[in-house]
């Protein structure tokens, strides 16, 4: 016997014009039985607009564990659509959990793709593209800021951090201060009214933000310094040395990826097979 599975939709919204969404998004949400919405208010707005009259339940970041159960109850008997306060629901927005709870519950998941502030970011940053890391929103304060920033000071590709106005300026003086002056592309109310897209190095961003208002995706140019070409008996010898003065694969690695063109998937390679040596 073959039992019947309801859909979690997982649906992008705009994430600044309203515009911005898909001929198939408007279908599912006006077909499903239940929107979770991360702020209904918002969320209100856009079904207005398009004329959508499906009932909606909160589900954000201080509820979505209690809403959990009462949505998946919900799921038992209707399509659900999941949307965040824009772009895509689990991206640095509530999500995860009901996604992986619905997964787990063998429930059908379904993406509905659309709008998303990273690579619409990235896309018009000027910066390559080919691989880049998201680190969604920096922490709130200085110290465990630059920790996150050091751990990824020697990564080659373009980084995308989120940003909130009245953090916009210590996080750009840590990033000057930790990662250098680098090329970045500051992306303000993306697709908004008052759309800017600010292009140069970081200190003259620091001078350009004075009074920053909106919503601010970075884009910042990866580590473009260039390491003297090390043989792999060099690699070997740096490696065992680091070992040997007691330092563990976490602490050693960094270290010498920071200092070569390898990677630190490569290097572990090379410390398994000298402590398989020895």
């Amino acid at each position: 016997m073959t039992v019947f599975m309801h859909t979690l939709y997982v649906v992008a919204t705009p994430i600044g014009n309203l515009e911005d969404i898909s001929l198939r998004a408007l279908r599912i949400l006006k077909e499903v039985k239940l929107i979770a919405a991360e702020d209904t208010r918002k969320t209100s707005r856009l079904l207005n607009h398009y004329g959508i009259t499906t009932p909606m339940t909160s589900y954000y970041e201080h509820n979505k564990l209690t809403k959990l159960n009462n949505i998946l109850n919900y799921l038992g008997q209707g399509d659900v659509a999941l949307v965040s306060e824009a772009g895509m629901p689990g991206i640095s927005d509530p999500g995860y959990e009901l996604i992986a709870e619905a997964i787990e519950r063998d429930f059908k998941v379904v993406p509905i793709p659309g709008a998303s502030a990273v690579t619409t970011a990235l896309a018009v940053s000027g910066l390559p593209t080919d691989r880049f890391t998201f680190l969604g929103f920096l922490p709130n304060k200085s110290a465990g800021r630059r920790r996150l920033l050091e751990s990824i000071k020697a990564d080659k590709g373009t980084l995308l951090v989120l940003e909130a106005p009245h953090r916009l300026q210590d996080s750009l003086n840590d990033i000057l201060s930790i990662l250098g002056d680098r090329r970045l592309a500051v992306c303000r109310e993306l697709t908004k009214l008052h759309e800017e897209i600010f292009r140069g190095t970081v200190n003259q961003a620091i001078a350009h933000f004075t009074t920053p208002k909106g919503e601010f995706t970075l884009v910042i140019e990866g580590n473009k310094e260039e390491h003297p070409a090390q043989s792999p008996e060099e690699v070997e010898k740096m490696l065992m040395g680091l070992r040997r003065s007691g330092m563990s694969a976490k602490q050693a690695i960094p270290v010498v990826a920071d200092k070569t063109d390898l990677s630190k998937r490569e290097l572990y390679r090379i410390w398994l097979k000298q402590i398989r040596a020895y």
